[in-house]
């Protein structure tokens, strides 16, 4: 079971990365300013944001990375850094189906939306093991 977790885990990390990547194209930055505050980016080839979220991902993704050893380790960190992988995912699916419902037409493509089913659903098997990998023992 333990090595089931291992690969869930590196599955929705890889799931998020991609995601990332497509918040990219995406200019997701100014979809949060859009959705959270409201406002516009004022121009379709701004890059206003990109700086910030650009820098976000930096220790945003060692983070991710860094988890996978305390989750090879069986130490309880490892049980933290499992369970914030699935937050996340189950954050990026979430916020963008209220996008989507709202009507925003970024992240509208098949392979956009499988990207985030995706980890949607790893997201929630990751979790389910990793409760009964570190709960269950």
């Amino acid at each position: 079971m333990e090595n089931m977790l291992l690969w869930l885990y590196l599955v929705n990390a890889v799931l998020i990365t991609v995601h990332e990547i497509d918040s990219a194209y995406w200019k997701e930055w100014d979809l949060f300013r859009r959705l959270f505050k409201g406002e516009d980016s004022g121009s379709e080839n701004s890059t206003r944001g990109l700086d910030g979220f650009l820098l976000f991902h930096i220790p945003a993704l060692f983070i991710v990375m860094y988890g996978i050893i305390p989750l090879v380790q069986r130490s309880f960190s490892g049980l933290i850094f499992s369970v914030l992988v699935c937050g996340c995912g189950l954050f990026a699916f979430s916020i963008h189906m209220i996008c989507l419902r709202k009507g925003f037409k970024e992240f509208r493509t098949p392979v956009s939306i499988s990207i985030l089913a995706g980890t949607g659903v790893v997201s929630v098997v990751q979790l389910a093991v990793t409760f009964f990998v570190y709960i269950g023992r």
